[in-house]
Formats: structure tokens, sequence, C-alpha cells
């Protein structure tokens, strides 16, 4: 199969040139463009995930040999939660490659979050099955780097830690209200109210929903803690 200068560009910034390059194109092609005779990527996403989870298990191992259980689990749900994956699709700048139908084009889609997280975890699993898991693993070690060791030694998400602080002081769980939306329909951005029983509020902007309100809740966490 002969690959365009955009994706053999691509191989480069993903640090493995594909023996079978039909497993690459395959993990770049999102259901809104696939069809009958081109497949795609979701059951690479499947098989990407798993493998990813794995080497990430093993390299929080690695990196602290005396961390609990209860320890290690949200480091490693940090690393590998979709938002985590789509930060290393930016990164290598996966979005100019994908494949999409025209509506998703349209739609901003090559900077959507859950569809960057999701073509990320479809890469890995090309990795694997075109090269081996030892392969696959050098591959996102090097993509993640310090994300791994930089990993809050508490990496419990903001809304949970948020919540645990209000539920031992009495108080009931916040609440998330949406302040402000802003911007086109295919690049929407929210302002979101994270608000206490007691009155304690903050706010915090992003392009989904989901990232302001753990923004707007690690920031009323922290003045709280502080």
């Amino acid at each position: 199969m002969k690959l365009s200068a955009e994706i053999k560009a691509f191989q480069k910034r993903l640090g493995h040139e594909f023996a079978n390059p039909e497993l690459l194109v395959r993990a770049l092609t999102h259901g809104s463009v696939s069809s009958a005779t081109r497949p795609d990527n979701q059951r690479l996403e499947f098989l990407g995930d798993r493998v990813l989870g794995l080497v990430m298990a093993t390299a929080l191992l690695e990196a602290d040999k005396k961390a609990s259980e209860g320890q290690l689990a949200p480091r490693f749900n940090a690393l590998v939660r979709k938002e985590a994956c789509a930060d290393v699709a930016l990164q290598i700048d996966l979005g100019a490659v994908l494949k999409l139908g025209r509506s998703e084009m349209l739609s901003g889609g090559r900077r959507k979050q859950a569809l960057l997280g999701d073509a990320m975890e479809a890469v890995i699993a090309a990795v694997y099955r075109d090269a081996g898991f030892e392969v696959a693993s050098a591959v996102i070690l090097k993509l993640w780097g310090d994300r791994i060791h930089d990993v809050e030694a508490d990496a419990r998400d903001a809304k949970t830690a948020l919540q645990e602080w209000a539920q031992a002081r009495g108080q009931k769980p916040p609440s998330y209200v949406e302040v402000r939306r802003s911007g086109p329909d295919h690049a929407p951005v929210f302002t979101i109210a994270a608000r206490l029983q007691d009155g304690a509020e903050e706010q915090a902007t992003a392009g989904s929903k989901r990232q302001a309100e753990q923004a707007a809740a690690k920031s009323l966490l922290d003045r709280l803690q502080n």
C-alpha cells in the first residue's frame, strides 16, 4: 500500500514505521467514512485500550514500588482516560491524518477530544498488531513521557475529591451549573460554576462540559484547601 506524504510524516511523529501500513490506515479511519471495503477503527480502539492499560499498569508499578493499590488506581485512571489519550494525539497531530466523513470534518472532528482519544487507542493497537507488545510498549512510554512520573500522587478526579471534601463536612454534594455557552455549534465553549451548599463557588471555562466541570471543581477545592 502506498502511503501519502502526510501519513509518512505521521509515522515519524509516532515513532514507528509500519511493516503493514494497512493497519495504520484502518486505525485512522473513523466510522463516518467507513464502508464494507473500508472498515473503521472501532475494533482496534477496543484492543488499544487494553494494550495501553497493561503498559501503564506496569509502568506505574515500576515507577513506585511501594505504592498501594489505592494509590495506583487513580494514577492509572488519570493516564489512560480519554483526555490523556487525546492530549497525546494532539501532541503528535494525529487529527491531521484522520480519515473523516464530510459532516465530521465540517463539525471540527479533527480536534474533538473523544474522537482523538479513540483514534489514539486504535493507533496503539495498530502498532501492537504490526510489531508486537514490546514495540508498542516502547512507543507508548515515549509518547506518554513525563506524564507517568508527574502524575499526581493522588490523581482522583477533582469532582470526586470535591464531593468527598463536602461530604466529610456534612454538606450536600456540589452542584454544577452552566453559566454561559459561547462559540459556534461545532466548537462550543462552556463556562461552568461549581457550587457548594455553603455558597462557595468557582467558575471555569473549557471546550467541553466535563472539562469545565473538572476545572471548576479543582479551582474550588484548591481555594478551600489553601
